[in-house]
């Protein structure tokens, strides 16, 4: 583990690279590189435009061959209709995850990543899957009703949950730095869920829309007015809800340290089998009577989602109170004005910053407000995890890597925050003094708050090592 000092150099002092005792700062190699210089010899399937491509590519096949099937299997009328009724909860929904991301949002290619993947690649396996095993359940029982009950309530719940769940593996495996929580882990599960439950949704209200086509029935008698019923208005979290107790055993394992192996397989693997559990108790929910789905549905799945929505907001409270915690020491240092480490702990004050630079310098400002927001919010995370030791070997290079980031945009940020912190500081009761006050401010009335100004650069003493593991 790399070692750090306790509190970071100021930004006159030593230069990027040292630490505040000016010995050559920790850096880890880049994989594959001389002594972390550039890839000289790289095949080219290392390249990442490479890899990029092909992911692109075969997340691009798995769309087409998924929507034909889905058309295949719908028609091209009942296609139509079912994609215009599937797509109408997905802005809901993804608003709903991004507005959880909020405190430190993730970059957008990883959400466009996850909602592809479910929606194409785990579609795709999922029907594939499920067909391939109950037809050869059916033959190898001769019952093809029962072949369908355990494909519903065993076989779609492990295929469906473990080709969602690929996806967060493979943002945890190799988008390390956007993972690092119980919340990043709810966001990306859900909105893989999200793209998965849209293929699902246009092929269920699609065929729905056949049925009715034979039937002739139309109105809200129809099999396409109760198919959206129970899929758009009364459950559109239940592929959301499932995946993320997926995301959510992700995320604890990313907040362990690299030391507890057993923790971060463990919770994984239990998240994947409570989804699956739920989902199975879900699928088969309509085999336990007349009243059997709704009363899963008042029974677990509401109380689950309501407790689901608690932990997440519970999470992002705590974490805006570690950036509130971990950021003044940056202020001591004299990277933050005083004011911007309480700023940038509420939410309400971030909003207010981002406003009052679009108000006064425009929507380029504006962008390095949030820009700056993410930045220090994942500063105190960074030293957060580090203080706790669970903090990488890269940790000064990354520190240096924020630190520098912020610096750039420190003109056009700490204005904004410093109006926030004014605007949302809470009011300080002042007792009036016993005699009469005349000033600028009025008679009786105490002065506003006074002007921010930056203290001095601290000099910490390099004795002291809180990461030294």
């Amino acid at each position: 583990m790399a070692t750090c000092p306790p509190h970071p150099p100021h930004p006159g002092g030593p230069t990027v690279g040292t630490t505040v005792a000016g010995t050559p700062a920790v850096a880890t190699p880049d994989v594959g590189t001389p002594e972390g210089g550039p890839l000289r010899h790289a095949h080219w399937w290392q390249r990442a435009w490479v890899r990029y491509g092909a992911l692109i590519t075969l997340l691009a096949i798995s769309g087409l061959v998924i929507l034909a099937l889905v058309r295949e299997e719908t028609g091209t009328e009942g296609f139509l209709v079912g994609l215009g009724l599937a797509t109408l909860p997905v802005p809901l929904l993804i608003a709903a995850f991004r507005w959880l991301d909020r405190v430190e949002p993730g970059p957008w290619r990883n959400l466009l990543f996850c909602f592809a993947w479910g929606a194409c690649a785990a579609a795709l396996i999922a029907i594939v899957a499920n067909s391939f095993a109950t037809r050869w359940v059916a033959t190898a029982t001769a019952d093809p009703s029962s072949a369908d009950t355990l494909g519903a309530t065993v076989i779609a719940p492990v295929v469906e949950e473990t080709a969602k769940a690929a996806a967060v593996l493979l943002v945890f495996l190799f988008r390390r730095r956007d993972f690092t929580g119980i919340v990043d882990g709810v966001v990306v599960a859900g909105v893989t869920a999200t793209g998965f439950a849209f293929t699902e949704n246009i092929l269920y209200l699609g065929m729905a829309f056949g049925t009715d086509q034979l039937t002739g029935d139309t109105g809200i008698a129809s099999v396409t007015a109760a198919t959206f019923f129970v899929r758009i208005i009364m459950s559109p979290f239940a592929h959301p809800l499932f995946t993320v107790l997926t995301g959510i055993g992700f995320g604890i394992s990313a907040l362990a340290a690299d030391r507890q192996h057993l923790r971060r397989v463990a919770f994984p693997l239990s998240g994947l089998l409570l989804a699956m559990g739920m989902h199975a108790m879900w699928n088969g929910s309509s085999s336990f009577g007349e009243y059997g789905f709704l009363a899963v549905y008042a029974a677990f799945m509401v109380p689950i989602f309501g407790l689901l929505t608690w932990l997440v907001v519970w999470t992002r409270q705590r974490e805006l109170r570690t950036v509130r915690e971990e950021l003044p020491t940056y202020a001591v240092a004299g990277w933050l004005s005083p004011a911007e480490p309480y700023a940038l702990g509420s939410m309400r004050a971030r909003r207010i910053a981002r406003q009052y630079a679009r108000r006064h310098a425009g929507r380029a400002a504006a962008r390095a407000v949030a820009q700056y927001e993410g930045y220090a919010t994942s500063l105190a995370f960074l030293r957060h995890r580090g203080r706790r030791g669970r903090a990488g070997a890269d940790f000064t290079v990354r520190e240096e890597e924020l630190l520098r980031e912020l610096w750039r945009r420190r003109e056009a940020a700490r204005p904004a925050l410093d109006h926030a912190a004014r605007m949302t500081a809470p009011p300080v009761p002042v007792s009036a003094p016993p005699w009469p006050v005349y000033g600028v401010y009025g008679y009786g009335h105490p002065a506003p708050y006074p002007a921010y100004t930056p203290s001095p650069a601290y000099d910490p003493s390099p004795t002291y090592n809180p990461y030294r593991s």
